[in-house]
């Protein structure tokens, strides 16, 4: 029997939920990068990442590539970087949202203060 559509979606999303697989891809979105980048960049231990790497070679977001000693990885669909992109904005939208209501519940304080000073 088939999975339903919802159900592959929250697998897809379960996958990006780890912030090492989200970094990985970000540093991907740059292009193809050799494993000893991003275990710089990431600052984790090196058997961490290759369980991530797996996860996301796994889930087919990424793919690897041997050049001599070195394992490449890359996106495997620019889709991948336009995803992170729109998470992005979201994430922004969310946080202005956030902001603006946050000045609104600080104006009554701030209104209570100027009339008990005044």
């Amino acid at each position: 029997m088939a999975v339903p559509l919802y159900q592959a979606k929250a697998e897809f999303f379960r996958t990006l939920g780890h912030p090492a697989r989200i970094r990985v891809l970000e540093l991907l979105q740059d292009g193809p990068r050799p494993v000893r980048e991003l275990l710089a960049s990431i600052e984790i231990e090196p058997s961490s990442l290759s369980q991530q790497l797996g996860v996301l070679r796994r889930s087919n977001l990424v793919t690897a590539t041997r050049e001599g000693n070195t394992v490449v990885y890359a996106l495997s669909t620019p889709d991948v970087a336009e995803l992170l992109r729109a998470a992005r904005r979201i994430l922004t939208e969310m946080i202005t949202d956030q902001g603006t209501l946050l000045a609104e519940l600080r104006e009554p304080a701030v209104q209570d203060v100027q009339e008990k000073t005044a």
